[in-house]
């Protein structure tokens, strides 16, 4: 607590964690979204950026796989932290 009072904060941090269902007409579009929109993307063009349409086409067939090759519906969650300044 005291690093945060040290680094210009007021308050004490508040921390909440809101749970919702996530739905997509296919596997490819949470692929797509993992591989592609998260920090994820740079793992994987770390190792090779010409595999990043194969790493995301992968992710797609293991999706399916899980949740079938249709709609996909699945819980997402977020930690919100929010402190005082």
């Amino acid at each position: 607590m005291k690093a945060i009072r040290h680094g210009g904060f007021l308050g004490s941090p508040r921390i909440s964690t809101v749970a919702k269902h996530s739905q997509a007409a296919s596997p490819q579009i949470p692929a797509i979204a993992y591989c592609q929109g998260t920090p994820l993307r740079n793992e994987i063009e770390a190792r090779d950026t010409s595999r990043l349409g194969e790493a995301t086409d992968i992710a797609a067939e293991a999706i399916a796989r899980r949740f079938g090759p249709g709609p996909v519906d699945g819980k997402i969650q977020a930690h919100i932290i929010a402190i005082e300044c």
